[in-house]
């Protein structure tokens, strides 16, 4: 027991006088948004990307339970997690809102990216920087945001597993850099954990194979009971403001994109998180969500109502007017939730 803890104790040391040595791996202008970095390009044939080849770290699979919705917390406490996904279809290169990434981290708020495999490929440097920030946590948003209800068989397995594999391969890329992360206390892949524990399915659909899959992989399959429904062009930053205090509870976890389709996050997050902490509410990553209380889940997977998932091609609903904040979709209830 003491061998043990003496050489827990040498390579702690080790690895700190690494990193008080190691050189940092990106300048503080290099973490922040960089004009065109949004832009989404598509109907690109050569934006194919082949997953890599390699073997998965090891892990262990889960028992399923369904789709996490939110958490049920005890009585007082108030935590919400705001995630943002970024994803990528085969035949696009999508963007990345880094101007979203530096409001939350001006504002010291915690937050967890959904990311697809193939947009890690396509968007190596702003992967390694989420992962390796203390602030976020990063998770698994399947290789190339394909309908997982519509998938079976290798299929299936395969659109869930490259996601992890490319992950573990910028990682790893990461690791071979030897420098210190955006916070400059440790080194940059050592705040990255090995594997990808979280995974979201993409337009809220799923089916009882697609669970399976997902537990069998080891994955915990997060989605979502507040949609801010950023990816409505014509959705105002006042229009995504209302929604979102409109409808978050104590547990919520919060849906927006930051892959160049949050047309209007940027300008409402400012709000948005002034409004919370109004109410009293802290930030959470998903992780630290599920650790404070009781998951809530469900059989099936939706986005704002069961079976509105369903539907194929799936398209997010138009919010309509209410009062006092602005919007709520069209099924909800007007009166807020504290």
């Amino acid at each position: 027991m003491l061998a043990r803890t003496t050489l827990l104790w040498l390579g702690l040391l080790i690895a700190t006088a690494a990193a008080e040595t190691a050189p940092a791996c990106w300048a503080p202008s290099e973490l922040s948004y960089r004009k065109g970095d949004e832009r989404v390009q598509r109907g690109m044939t050569q934006a194919r990307i082949a997953a890599p080849k390699r073997t998965l770290a090891e892990y262990s699979p889960v028992v399923p339970r369904g789709a996490i919705r939110r958490v049920q917390l005890p009585p007082g406490k108030k935590l919400v997690a705001l995630t943002f996904d970024l994803c990528e279809q085969p035949f696009e290169t999508s963007g990345y809102q880094g101007g979203i990434v530096d409001v939350l981290r001006s504002h010291g708020i915690k937050a967890t990216f959904f990311m697809g495999g193939k947009w890690m490929l396509s968007h190596r440097e702003r992967t390694q920087q989420l992962m390796s920030d203390p602030m976020f946590e990063v998770a698994n948003h399947t290789w190339e945001h394909r309908n997982l209800r519509l998938m079976s068989g290798q299929a299936l397995v395969d659109e869930i597993k490259n996601a992890q594999l490319a992950y573990e391969q910028v990682r790893e890329e990461l690791q071979a850099k030897q420098c210190t992360g955006p916070q400059g206390n440790a080194l940059a892949h050592e705040q990255a954990p090995r594997r990808l524990g979280l995974m979201r399915f993409p337009y809220g659909a799923c089916s009882p194979a697609a669970l399976n899959e997902v537990a069998q992989q080891g994955l915990v399959p997060i989605q979502w009971d507040v949609s801010s429904g950023d990816p409505t062009v014509g959705l105002s930053e006042q229009g995504i403001q209302g929604q979102v205090l409109s409808n978050v509870a104590p547990g919520s976890i919060v849906l927006f994109h930051a892959n160049g389709r949050g047309w209007h996050t940027q300008g409402a997050l400012p709000g948005i998180i002034a409004g919370l902490k109004a109410r009293g509410y802290e930030f959470a990553t998903v992780s630290e969500l599920l650790a404070a209380g009781e998951p809530v889940t469900s059989p099936t997977c939706y986005d704002s109502r069961p079976g509105d998932a369903d539907r194929w091609p799936f398209r997010h609903p138009t919010p309509v007017a209410a009062a006092p904040f602005g919007f709520v979709w069209p099924w909800q209830s007007v009166t807020h939730r504290r």
